[in-house]
C-alpha cells in the first residue's frame, strides 16, 4: 500500500485559457480539490508555497480552510521555504490550522529554490549572520521550528501578566500535539536528507535533485531515499520515517486527455542548473495508457522507495479535470502496481 495524494503550485492567470484567473480562483479551488480528492479516496492535499508569484504564497489560511472542510485527508504543504520564515509566528500558524484539522498537518519544508525576486528574503526582513548564507540560515529557522513544536516552555513570564499563567517558562500557543513528527525536510542532495534524518524530519524529494552521480533521476533518487534511512537508523529515532516523491503523472483514459498530455511521452530526464554552482537532474513526466503507465512506473526504482507519491496537477485546467487525473491514476493504475 502506497498513500497517493496531489501536489498543486496554485498558479493563477488572467489567460483565457486558465480557470484560475485570479487569487480568489486559487485559493477557493485548492479547497474544492482537497475535498474532491478526499472524496475519491485520495490521501493527501499538498501545496507548493512561492513569494512574488501568482501562486499560493501563505499556506496557513489554505490549510485551516481545507482542515474545516475535510475529515479524513492529510493536508500538508511541498515545501514552505525556511529563508522566509520567523519559525515562532510559524509554529502558532501552524499549531492553530493543525487543530482545526484535527492532526492532520503534514508540513514540507526546506531551503527553498530560486524565487522569483533576487534574495527575496530580505524584503520579508532576514539576512544571513556574517560569515554564513541563506541556505544556512534556512536550517538555522528549522531548528528553532523544532525546537519549539517540542512544547518545552522557554519564554519569561511577566510577574504581573494580563492574564493568569500556568506554572514555569511559557510555550508557543497554541500547542498542537504531535506536530513535531510531521514535518518532512525537502532535500535536494544526499547530504541535506541525512541531515534532515538526524533531525528526526521525514523526507520528500521532488522532481528534481542535485545530478551527483550522473545516473537516471529515479536511480539517484532511490540512492539518496536508501542514504536518508540509514542515517535515520544511525540516529537512533524510536519512530519509522516517512518518505513521499513527486511526480508528473497523467492516465490517457479518454479525449481530454490525449488533447493535454497525448502529445508524446517526454521519456528522458533533462539536466539543468538551479544557481551557478548547483547541477540539477530533473525527472522525466509519464503519460499514457494505463497499461503502458503501469510497466514505467514499475520501473522507477524512488516511486518503489517512497512510501507516499504526489501527482502534480495541472491546477490551472480547474477542478473537475484535476479531479479525473487523480481519479484515473487511483482506478486505473494504483490496483495493478499494489498501491491500492
Amino acid at each position: 500500500m502506497k498513500k497517493i495524494g496531489f501536489l498543486s503550485f496554485g498558479h493563477w492567470s488572467p489567460s483565457p485559457q486558465s480557470q484560475t484567473r485570479s487569487a480568489s480562483d486559487a485559493l477557493l479551488q485548492s479547497i474544492d480539490l482537497a475535498v474532491a480528492a478526499e472524496d475519491l479516496g485520495a490521501d493527501g492535499a499538498y501545496f507548493r508555497v512561492h513569494h512574488f508569484a501568482r501562486q499560493l504564497g501563505s499556506p496557513f489560511p489554505l490549510l485551516a480552510a481545507i482542515g474545516a472542510k475535510t475529515s479524513r485527508i492529510e493536508i500538508g504543504t511541498a515545501v514552505i521555504d525556511m529563508r522566509y520564515e520567523n519559525p515562532l509566528y510559524m509554529a502558532e500558524d501552524a499549531g492553530a490550522a493543525d487543530i482545526i484539522a484535527g492532526r492532520r498537518l503534514q508540513l514540507g519544508i526546506s531551503r527553498g529554490s530560486p524565487e522569483q525576486v533576487i534574495d527575496g528574503w530580505r524584503y520579508f526582513g532576514y539576512v544571513p549572520p556574517e560569515g554564513q548564507t541563506d541556505a544556512d540560515m534556512a536550517r538555522r529557522h528549522a531548528e528553532v521550528l523544532l525546537e519549539v513544536l517540542q512544547g518545552e516552555g522557554f519564554a519569561q513570564p511577566n510577574p504581573r501578566p494580563m492574564f493568569p499563567n500556568p506554572p514555569g517558562l511559557l510555550r508557543i500557543e497554541p500547542h498542537s500535539e504531535g506536530l513535531r513528527e510531521r514535518i518532512w525536510w525537502g532535500a535536494s542532495s544526499n547530504a541535506t536528507a541525512a541531515w534532515a534524518a538526524k533531525l528526526g524530519m521525514n523526507l520528500q524529494s521532488s522532481t528534481l535533485k542535485d545530478d551527483e552521480s550522473g545516473l537516471p533521476f529515479h536511480v539517484q533518487q532511490a540512492d539518496q531515499i536508501r542514504a536518508f534511512r540509514e542515517a535515520w537508523k544511525t540516529a537512533g529515532h524510536a519512530r519509522e520515517p516517512r518518505v513521499s516523491v513527486s511526480r508528473s503523472i497523467f492516465a490517457l483514459v479518454d479525449d481530454r486527455d490525449r488533447a493535454y498530455f497525448g502529445y508524446g511521452n517526454d521519456n528522458d530526464d533533462k539536466i539543468g542548473f538551479i544557481d551557478e554552482k548547483t547541477r540539477a537532474i530533473f525527472g522525466r513526466s509519464y503519460a499514457a495508457e494505463p497499461n503502458v503507465l503501469i510497466e514505467q512506473l514499475a520501473k522507477d526504482e524512488a516511486i518503489a522507495e517512497a512510501d507516499t507519491l504526489l501527482l502534480t496537477v495541472p491546477n490551472q485546467l480547474g477542478v473537475d479535470y484535476n479531479a479525473h487525473v487523480i481519479e484515473a491514476i487511483l482506478t486505473h493504475v494504483a490496483p495493478a502496481l499494489g498501491w491500492r
